[in-house]
């Protein structure tokens, strides 16, 4: 049998409570704006890499004048 936190019954009845406590009109919102939050913390994750790379091309084009 399945353990853990997020069984498919435990993600029905979390679904329930949402829908009862929000109701259907307030859903879209709530998936647009969780949706905007996953965006934004995913780009914050990838700019130090992008910040690395750049300088990593600077350096280059430096060193190749």
């Amino acid at each position: 049998m399945l353990e853990g936190l997020f069984q498919p019954m435990h993600l029905i009845v979390i679904l329930v409570i949402v829908l009862i406590f929000f109701g259907p009109g307030k859903l879209p919102d709530i998936g647009s704006a969780i949706g905007k939050s996953i965006r934004g913390f995913k780009q914050a994750m990838n700019e130090p890499e992008k910040k690395q790379e750049e300088e990593a091309k600077k350096l280059d084009a430096k060193a190749k004048e």
